[in-house]
This record gives structure tokens, C-alpha cells and sequence, in this order.
């Protein structure tokens, strides 16, 4: 049957992104890099929707989605690091300090593998997020001038690469935007998400979105926080 392929062609897309953005990013084309992300990140979504509609999840297509995640959303923007920091630095080794978002990419999505608490949040920050906040740091720059030499200084690229890497792995439950009701009391806080990413895109274009993925992060420490104190009353 041909349909049981439509998710693994789709997954396949997903992966060929990532070699095409490692490419332009190696030869120094870092915007094709973080378009191809983009692009990416749409077909990793349609490779999940069209397995759910069509019910032919399988085993393949599983660890076949891992792997293409981790080219494109792991090791793609690894190399997006590694570009922008040798940019601003005569250094020849620090460039190699943002390699470290490949290598927890990768341990990110074995443990999301095997971890059988994620069915209704993440634990740890999802590869694609932390690739959109590395690849539209460029854009952040654009569009926030005085930013500049903050996101030049490789200093700074090196501590996003650490951070990043960290919340990849932390056992930081985050919200997750699967809607069982639409009621406003049961999703507040999914909605607050999209309302602020849906403010930061049309006011600041692709350089809001380090600035929605950081809100998606707060807010899900502040759910959690408030879900705690609920327990304890």
C-alpha cells in the first residue's frame, strides 16, 4: 500500500533539508541554512499528521524520524553555531564548543525514544525549538540592531550552545500543544503560548522567534510551579 510510505517520504524531505542547510551553512550561506530548518520543521509536523490520519504509525518510521531529526535539528544548527562564532573569533577551537548541540541533540532524542512520560508534555526542551531559536539569532540581529554585539560575541553563541544543550536533556517538564478540549480553564497556558508567539512573529518577524521559544520556556516553568502548589492545597 503506498499510503503506509507517505509519512517515511515525508520524514525522508524532513532529512534532506538537513544535508541541504549543512551544505549552504559549510559554504557560508547561513540564512539558506535556517530557511531549510523552516522548511523542515513543516515537514515533520506533515510526517506525524499524515501517520496519525492514516494510521500507519510503525517502528521504522519512528527511529527513521529520530534520525532525520537529529541531521536537521541537530546537527544543522551545530554548524549554524559553528559558522556565527568563527565569524567573531581568531580563536580556531572555540567554534568547536557549539558541536556540543549535535552530541545532546542526539541523547535529547534517544531518551525521548524510550521515555514513556512524553505523551502529554516534553521533558527537556524539543530539538526543532532549540533549532528555530539558534538559526533565527541572525534574524534577531537584523532586527534588533543594538543586539548586535551581544549575538556577535562568541562568548555569548558558546553559552547558548551550553544552555541549550542543558535543556535539551533536563528533566524540565514543558507544555505541550496537544489540545484534548479547547475549554480556557484546561488550556491557559497553551493558549498564552500561541498568543505570544503569535504577537512576536507579526511584531518582529523571524527575529521574535528566540523571543517565543524563551516565553514557551518560562511558561511552562510557571505552569509547573503553579501545578506543584495545586498539589499542595
Amino acid at each position: 500500500m503506498i499510503k503506509k510510505h507517505i509519512p517515511n517520504f515525508l520524514t525522508s524531505l524532513n532529512l534532506l533539508c538537513g544535508m541541504l542547510g549543512i551544505y549552504y551553512v559549510l559554504n557560508g550561506q547561513i540564512t539558506y541554512g535556517a530557511y531549510f530548518i523552516f522548511i523542515a520543521a513543516l515537514f515533520d509536523f506533515l510526517d506525524g499528521f499524515f501517520a496519525r490520519i492514516l494510521k500507519v504509525h510503525s517502528e521504522i518510521g519512528k527511529e527513521l524520524d529520530s534520525l532525520a531529526d537529529l541531521v536537521t535539528f541537530g546537527v544543522l544548527p551545530a554548524f549554524i553555531l559553528f559558522k556565527l562564532i568563527s565569524k567573531n573569533t581568531q580563536l580556531e577551537y572555540l567554534p568547536f564548543f557549539a558541536l556540543i548541540v549535535g552530541i545532546f541533540s542526539a541523547i535529547r532524542l534517544a531518551k525521548f525514544n524510550i521515555d514513556t512520560r512524553q505523551s502529554d508534555r516534553f521533558i527537556g526542551v524539543p530539538t526543532p525549538a532549540n533549532a528555530l531559536l539558534i538559526c533565527t539569532l541572525p534574524f534577531t540581529e537584523d532586527r534588533f540592531p543594538f543586539m548586535g554585539s551581544t549575538i556577535q560575541n562568541p562568548y555569548f553563541l558558546i553559552a547558548v550552545a551550553v544552555v541549550m544543550s542543558f535543556l535539551l536533556v533536563a528533566e524540565l517538564p514543558l507544555i505541550a500543544l496537544k489540545f484534548k478540549n479547547f475549554r480556557f480553564s484546561d488550556n491557559f497556558y497553551r493558549f498564552l503560548v500561541l498568543i505570544i508567539g503569535l504577537i512576536c512573529l507579526i511584531a518582529f518577524g523571524l527575529g521574535g522567534i528566540p523571543f517565543v521559544i524563551i516565553s514557551y520556556i518560562l511558561l511552562s516553568v510557571v505552569e509547573g510551579l503553579m501545578a506543584k502548589k495545586v498539589e499542595k492545597a
